[in-house]
C-alpha cells in the first residue's frame, strides 16, 4: 500500500536531488526548508504570511504541544491543521530533541524518557507508544520516531547503546502508529562514528519506513564532521524516500546539505536570529544593532522579493530593532524566513539546469565573504 507521504524525484546533479514531496495536504517542492512553529507557531508569522512566504511544510513539537494546550484540545479542534488554521503540510518531533536539550532533567531507560516538564516541574514519562500516540492526536502529515540525540562528544560506548536503544523504540513506535493519512518517519543516529552509522541506518531501513531523518548532527560537532558523517550516510538511504536532515537552517548549511543529497530541514535560526536583530542576506549576515545601520536607508538585501525589503530600509529596521519594537521582529522575520525559502526555490532550479555545484559554492564564497 502506498504511504501517504511519498517523493519524487524529477531531478539530480551530482548526489543533489530536486523533486516533489506528496503529502494528504498538498504537494511541496524540494528541497524544501521547514519552519519551525514549536508551540502551533512560527514565532511573529501569520498562517497567511507563511503561505506568502512560500513555506511548504511546517512544524510542531510534540513535547511542547503534549502540555500545552494538549493533546485533547489539539484533537478536538481537528487535528493542528484544524487548530492552527495551517492547510498545508505538517511535520511534528516526537519530544527526541528535548532528551538532548533537556539532558539535566530527564531520565532515559529502555521504557522512554522522564521529564520533569518546563512549565511546573512535574514528572512525565515519554513512551515510545505515547509519543506516537499523541503525534496521531496532533494529525501532522509525518511523525516522528522517538530517538535520542546524543552529544556529539558522547564515547563510542554510549553511541552504540543509544542508536540500538533507538532502533529499539523505533519499532514499538511503528508497532503502536495507527497509520491513516500519517506517515512515520526513522531516524538514523550513531555520532561522529562510521560503523555506527551504517549499524543504524540497517537497523532503521529494516524497518521500512516512507522516509527517514539523520539526527544526531548539528549538536556541537564542527561543520566539517557533520558534512563529512553526512556524505557517508545519506547516499545509502534509500533513494526513493524522503531525506530529512534534523536541525539546520544557516544558507551555508542549507546549500551543503542539498549537495549531498537531502530533501527536507528544519531550524529555528533564521527566526531566532530575527528575534536578536540579526538578518541573512547574499553578503553574510548582518547585526542591525550595529551603528552603521542608522543612516542606512537601503533596504537589507536587494536581491530579496520580501515586502519587507520591497517597503522598509535598513535603518527604520535597525531603529525598531534597538527599541524593541514588535513590528521589527516580525518584518526582519518575514525577511529571513523568506530568505532561505528563496534559497531553496533557487537551489531547485540549479539541479533541474544541471549547475547546482557550480553555483552553490559560488553562492556560499560570497555569502562567507570568499567571492
Amino acid at each position: 500500500m502506498k504511504p501517504p507521504v511519498t517523493i519524487e524525484i524529477t531531478a539530480r546533479d551530482g548526489e543533489a536531488r530536486a523533486g516533489t514531496l506528496d503529502t494528504p495536504h498538498g504537494s511541496v517542492e524540494t528541497p524544501t526548508f521547514m519552519p519551525v512553529g514549536t508551540k502551533g507557531t512560527v514565532k511573529g508569522l501569520s498562517r497567511e504570511e507563511l503561505q506568502d512566504i512560500g513555506a511548504g511544510v511546517v512544524l510542531g513539537n510534540t513535547y511542547h504541544l503534549y502540555f500545552r494546550p494538549g493533546r485533547e484540545v489539539v484533537r478536538e479542534a481537528g487535528g493542528l491543521h484544524g487548530f492552527t488554521g495551517w492547510d498545508g503540510a505538517m511535520l511534528t518531533d516526537s519530544g527526541g530533541y528535548q532528551v538532548f536539550s533537556l539532558a539535566k532533567t530527564r531520565r532515559i531507560s529502555e521504557r522512554g524518557v522522564e521529564f520533569a516538564s518546563v512549565y511546573d516541574g512535574s514528572v512525565h514519562e515519554f513512551t515510545p507508544e505515547l509519543a506516537t500516540s499523541v503525534q496521531g492526536d496532533l494529525g501532522a502529515d509525518i511523525a516522528m520516531v522517538l530517538d535520542e540525540c546524543p552529544p556529539a562528544n558522547a564515547p563510542h560506548e554510549y553511541h552504540r547503546d543509544s542508536l540500538r536503544r533507538t532502533a529499539r523504540w523505533a519499532e514499538r513506535c511503528k508497532e503502536a502508529h495507527a497509520g491513516g493519512d500519517q506517515s512515520l518517519f526513522g531516524i538514523v543516529q550513531g555520532g561522529l562514528f562510521p560503523d555506527l552509522r551504517k549499524e543504524s541506518l540497517r537497523l532503521t531501513t529494516d524497518l521500512d519506513f516512507p522516509g527517514y531523518a539523520v539526527g544526531g548532527l548539528s549538536v556541537g560537532e564542527s561543520r566539517a564532521e557533520m558534512l563529512e558523517v553526512l556524505e557517508q550516510t545519506a547516499p545509502l538511504l534509500p533513494a526513493d524516500k524522503p531525506r530529512y536532515f534534523m536541525g539546520i537552517g544557516d544558507p551555508a548549511g542549507i546549500l551543503q546539505v542539498i549537495r549531498l543529497g537531502v530533501d527536507m530541514f528544519d531550524c529555528v535560526l533564521p527566526t531566532r536570529l530575527a528575534r536578536h536583530g540579526s538578518v541573512l542576506t547574499r553578503d553574510g549576515r548582518l547585526n542591525l544593532r550595529n551603528a552603521r545601520f542608522r543612516r542606512d536607508f537601503s533596504p537589507l538585501d536587494a536581491g530579496c522579493d520580501c515586502p519587507t525589503c520591497a517597503g522598509y530600509s535598513r535603518a527604520y529596521l535597525a531603529h525598531l530593532v534597538r527599541e524593541d519594537e514588535l513590528l521589527g521582529h516580525r518584518l526582519v522575520t518575514y525577511h529571513n524566513v523568506r530568505f532561505v525559502t528563496r534559497l531553496c526555490e533557487e537551489a531547485r532550479g540549479h539541479i533541474r539546469a544541471g549547475d547546482f555545484g557550480a553555483w552553490s559554492e559560488t553562492w556560499i564564497s560570497r555569502y562567507e565573504g570568499r567571492g
